[in-house]
């Protein structure tokens, strides 16, 4: 019996595109819209073009902030030479958390097929922060909050999950 009580989060939402805006970010949205459902709260979302340095210097001032537990980041993930997102955040990661990403392109097997090999979803840790890194695509953000972040996310998810952890990351 489980008898762990919900913990709601402050996540934060980036989408990285050189072409979206907040009037046509579907994916974005969609993370949000989930987030929220499930009782998490938005703290901040930004909209910023495929630039290394621009998303290095957003995802830095949300893992500089205590305030800020998750940090959500749809596009940037492909094979293009615009899409920088794994480059910009993996310099900036304490840890990997390396089975997202292979849990990620498995699911997704399920629905795109073998087009799941041009995914480079990430997913890792910085100063006590999460952060997860997902294609641009709607179904895609689907996906890795339904099927993943979803149950990690909630303390209650049993055997473990990622909230059951929040309180030891910074251990030394």
């Amino acid at each position: 019996m489980n008898d762990a009580e919900f913990l709601p989060l402050a996540i934060a939402v980036l989408t990285v595109s050189d072409s979206r805006t907040a009037a046509d970010d579907a994916s974005g949205q969609t993370l949000v819209e989930r987030l929220t459902a499930a009782g998490h709260r938005l703290v901040d979302r930004a909209i910023i073009p495929d630039d290394i340095y621009r998303i290095r210097a957003v995802v830095s001032g949300w893992i500089a902030d205590p305030a800020v537990a998750v940090v959500l980041i749809t596009g940037g993930t492909g094979m293009t030479g615009r899409d920088s997102t794994p480059e910009a955040i993996r310099p900036l990661l304490d840890k990997e958390i390396d089975g997202f990403g292979e849990l990620f392109r498995m699911l997704s097997w399920e629905e795109i097929g073998a087009s799941t090999l041009q995914s480079r979803a990430l997913g890792g840790l910085a100063n006590a922060t999460f952060i997860f890194c997902l294609p641009g695509s709607t179904g895609a953000c689907r996906t890795g909050w339904d099927r993943i972040l979803q149950v990690q996310l909630d303390a209650r998810t049993r055997p473990c999950n990622l909230v059951d952890l929040l309180p030891r990351l910074r251990e030394r």
